[in-house]
């Protein structure tokens, strides 16, 4: 497994080495030695949570206040264009955005640090993906901003299908960045 430094300060991508043969794949996806090397605590992870989702279903873009949320996200199902967002005020990358497809083909790991808003929207018929969560979920400190802000300009691949009322009505990215201001 080799590990690569993304457009984002602190945002790591866990690159792993399938094994194929006649039987199928055999792959590791998640070293905590690895991690260590690059500056994470494996054992802060407490959670893993997983979701599925409709081709074409939009989820996000989630983050958390306060303390932040860290968290590893892959794609143990089909197929997800994933996407952050820098909302770290201090951060270089403030307000800069990547997004990166995982699937269930190149088994890639996303490191998501405290601070960033994440969001997919799923590419197949039926994905899944799959979170390992560094603290416990306390809906207070939810924040969203909207997926078609026009500041932030993120290209989703597909038509939305489907979208939660959140999600659909979260507010822009001007009001986050000034609630981070204050």
């Amino acid at each position: 497994m080799r590990v690569e430094h993304t457009a984002l300060d602190g945002v790591l991508l866990f690159v792993p080495t399938p094994h194929r043969d006649d039987r199928g794949l055999f792959t590791r996806t998640f070293d905590s030695a690895i991690a260590a090397e690059h500056g994470l605590d494996p054992n802060a992870f407490i959670q893993d949570s997983q979701s599925r989702s409709r081709q074409g279903t939009l989820r996000g873009m989630h983050g958390r206040s306060g303390r932040g949320e860290a968290k590893l996200v892959r794609c143990a199902r089909g197929a997800v264009h994933d996407v952050l967002v820098d909302a770290r005020p201090d951060s270089p990358t403030f307000g800069e955005h990547i997004s990166v497809v995982l699937d269930d083909e190149s088994f890639l790991t996303l490191y998501v640090p405290p601070g960033l808003l994440h969001g997919f929207q799923a590419l197949t018929e039926q994905t899944d993906v799959c979170y390992r969560i560094d603290r416990e979920h306390d809906p207070a400190e939810d924040v969203s901003v909207r997926f078609d802000d026009p500041d932030l300009k993120i290209v989703w691949p597909l038509p939305v299908s489907t979208i939660s009322d959140r999600d659909r009505f979260a507010p822009s990215w001007a009001e986050l960045r000034e609630r981070l201001s204050r």
